[in-house]
C-alpha cells in the first residue's frame, strides 16, 4: 500500500533523514533552553522595579534579543557561515546547522520566558524578599517554579518552530527531512517524496504539541 502511494520513497533514507531532523532539533534545543532561560531571566531581573534593575544592561540585552529574533532564518544562516566554519569546520551537514538554529531560536524563547516571568504575581516575589530570601533563592524557588507552565509551553512552541527551521536548513545542505523533500523530491520532480517528508514533519509536530500540552496541563496548578 505504501509503495503504491509513495513509489519513489526510499524508507531507509527517509528514516535516516528523520533521525537527522530529530538530532538537529534535540541538540540545538538543549542550548536554546539554557540560553533562553538565562536571557529571559536577565531581561526580567534588569527591568524597571525588579531585583537587578539596570536600564542600560536591560536595553543592551533587549536590543540583542530583538535583532537576532527579527532576522529571517535563511538570511541568518548565510550571515553565520564564517562563524559556523570556525566553530564546526564546515557549512554543510547537520552539525553545521546547529549554530544558526541556536542563535536564531534562543532570543525567541527568551522573550517567551520573560513573558512568563512577568505573569507571576508581584506579591509572591515581594513576600520572598521581605523574608530575606537571597536572589538565587528567589530565582530558583520562586521565579522559575511559578513560571514553569509558561516555560514549558514556550519550549513546545520553540521546538515546533525549530522543526520548520531544520527544514529550511536542509534545503541548503544541512540534511534532514527538508533536504530529502527538496533534493530527492522537488528537484527530481518526485512529488510523492516531498509529500511523504511533509507528512513525517507534520506527525513529529503533532506529537511534540501533544506532549507539550500534556506536560503544561499537568504542572499548571492555576
Amino acid at each position: 500500500m505504501l509503495n503504491q502511494l509513495f513509489p519513489n520513497v526510499n524508507l531507509e533514507k527517509a528514516l535516516e533523514k528523520t533521525v537527522e531532523t530529530l538530532y538537529m532539533t534535540g541538540a540545538s534545543l538543549i542550548f536554546i533552553v539554557i540560553i533562553g532561560i538565562a536571557l529571559g531571566l536577565l531581561l526580567f531581573l534588569t527591568s524597571s522595579g525588579n531585583l537587578w534593575q539596570n536600564k542600560f544592561i536591560n536595553s543592551i540585552i533587549a536590543a540583542i534579543v530583538n535583532i537576532f529574533r527579527s532576522i529571517p532564518f535563511v538570511i541568518l544562516i548565510v550571515l553565520l557561515i564564517p562563524f559556523t566554519k570556525v566553530i564546526v569546520g564546515s557549512m554543510i551537514g547537520k552539525e553545521a546547522a546547529l549554530p544558526a538554529l541556536i542563535i536564531g531560536s534562543a532570543p525567541f524563547y527568551a522573550r517567551m520566558v520573560e513573558i512568563g516571568l512577568r505573569e507571576i504575581d508581584k506579591g509572591v516575589i515581594e513576600a520572598a524578599r521581605s523574608m530575606g530570601a537571597k536572589t538565587s533563592t528567589i530565582i530558583f524557588k520562586v521565579l522559575l517554579p511559578e513560571s514553569m507552565p509558561a516555560v514549558v509551553s514556550g519550549i513546545t512552541v520553540t521546538t515546533i518552530a525549530l522543526i520548520g527551521y531544520t527544514a529550511i536548513a536542509g534545503v541548503i545542505g544541512a540534511g534532514g527531512l527538508g533536504d530529502y523533500a527538496y533534493l530527492d523530491g522537488f528537484s527530481r520532480g518526485q512529488n510523492d517524496v516531498t509529500l511523504f517528508a511533509t507528512i513525517i514533519i507534520l506527525i513529529i509536530v503533532f506529537i511534540i504539541q501533544y506532549i507539550g500540552d500534556a506536560i503544561t496541563k499537568k504542572i499548571d496548578k492555576r
